[in-house]
């Protein structure tokens, strides 16, 4: 009977100590911690070793560096990022390893010992990426390195541990950057289109857009499975640290935890860049009667500064037609203060017979292949329509807007553009044309002047 007793005892004393214990912990590994193990090759030494296929280590070579993840939120999975150093980082490397709550034994800011020999030493892209190995269709793959085999080749140092300081960078200095660094990124925020949507769609990898204040962009990835992604993404602006790892040659962002994102600062003002002019006009139409390669539309800005021609578009309709026929969007560029920007529809050609590159190439059939019997309409992002040539419905053969094998020219006291088209604005060349256009076809490069005002 006491036997009985005592084995019911022991029995309810054992389920009371496994109920208190966390699950997580349950599985935990011990970590080691080593003081006898000394770095003898580098992270760019490693980096010289990458082939073109996955290679095997076989040397004794040992890696030191500081784990800057964590998967404590679950954003990060089945990978330890490492860099070589805490401050101002110049490489880091992926272990590719299938161990949970890697955290726990590997926290962030760790100094760990990598033993390389009989790991695999691969690269995706700029990301250098050490494991365990598979086979896919007969080519060779980074995989994770199995549970058990992680703490025979990863090492705590007993020398304890630092906070790493991520680098400060702007977008446009990250594609200069190395992967697998921790940086941060000042004054950013989620674009306003995803506004309202959560970190991530259940179960899924999602892209959020995040920008700075000059509307540069970079990726943020995040985990359907992250234990914050059904959380809203923030609307205000500020400071956010995250891994840089890069999809090829293309970078994108992993935070760790939402202790990463300090957005605690008012939006970006927003950027207006569609504005309007009638300072802006085309200046020269060119349909060489020598070579039909060799067309162009030149447009002109009379003011004294820069115009962006954001949502700026430029029509064509084709002999007779009443309906747009093609549409040139100049969105992107810039047209400088008494400045003229060349369009070609053949800019390998017409770099070979005026001698310079145009500002925009663009297609044949476009606005700037016109054939001389076409219209044109220079628009305005609003609408509006600020320059034209020739007559909406109206053929040009035989008319005053023909420049068919010859050019149309604005004469040079033009300085604003006209949405009505006005004949004595304008110096026509043609094969065949009415009376005040001059029956003389001209050819290229000699009798025309792209890029110049004169």
């Amino acid at each position: 009977m006491k036997k009985m007793i005592f084995k019911i005892m022991g029995t309810i004393i054992l389920m009371s100590l496994l109920c208190c214990v966390d699950g997580r912990e349950f599985d935990d590994i011990e970590g080691n911690c080593t003081t006898d193990m000394v770095a003898n090759i580098t992270f760019e030494e490693l980096d010289s070793l990458v082939q073109d296929d996955v290679i095997q280590i076989h040397e004794d070579l040992i890696l030191e560096g500081y784990v800057i993840s964590s998967d404590r939120a679950g954003n990060i999975f089945g990978v330890l990022y490492i860099q070589d150093k805490l401050n101002n980082p110049s490489m880091g490397i992926q272990l590719e390893m299938d161990l949970r709550e890697s955290h726990l034994q590997f926290p962030v800011g760790s100094k760990v010992l990598v033993k390389l020999k009989n790991l695999y030493l691969g690269k995706r892209g700029s990301n250098i990426r050490i494991g365990s190995v598979f086979s896919s269709f007969g080519n060779l793959s980074i995989g994770r390195l199995p549970s058990g085999k992680v703490f025979e080749h990863l090492f705590i140092s007993c020398e304890g541990e630092g906070i790493p300081e991520p680098l400060v960078v702007n977008i446009p200095e990250i594609d200069s950057l190395p992967s697998n660094i921790l940086v941060e990124l000042e004054n950013v925020e989620f674009a306003e289109e995803t506004l309202g949507e959560t970190f991530a769609v259940p179960q899924e990898e999602t892209e959020r857009i995040l920008r700075d204040c000059g509307e540069n962009e970079i990726a943020l990835i995040n985990s359907g499975y992250a234990d914050f992604q059904a959380e809203l993404l923030p609307e205000t602006n500020g400071n956010l640290t995250a891994i840089l790892t890069k999809d090829g040659d293309i970078p994108q962002l992993l935070i760790r935890t939402l202790e990463d994102i300090n957005f605690t600062e008012e939006r970006c003002p927003e950027i207006i860049t569609e504005f309007t002019s009638n300072q802006i006009f085309i200046s020269e139409l060119a349909d060489p009667d020598n070579n039909s390669s060799a067309r162009f539309v030149e447009l002109y800005n009379s003011a004294s500064e820069p115009l962006d021609l954001n949502l700026w578009t430029l029509r064509r309709y084709t002999n007779d037609n009443t309906e747009v026929s093609s549409t040139i969007d100049l969105s992107g560029l810039i047209i400088g203060p008494e400045s003229t920007l060349v369009i070609s529809p053949n800019a390998e050609e017409f770099e070979l017979v005026y001698g310079f590159v145009p500002d925009l190439g663009v297609s044949t059939n476009s606005p700037a292949d016109s054939n001389g019997d076409d219209n044109l309409e220079l628009v305005d992002p609003f609408g509006s329509v600020i320059d034209v040539f020739g007559v909406v419905g109206e053929d040009g053969s035989g008319t005053n807007h023909e420049f068919e094998d010859g050019k149309a020219f604005r004469n040079l006291d033009v300085t604003e553009g006209n949405p009505v088209y006005t004949f004595i604005e304008w110096t026509i060349f043609n094969d065949t044309g009415d009376a005040g256009t001059i029956n003389l076809p001209q050819n290229a490069p000699g009798d025309f002047t792209p890029g110049q005002r004169e």
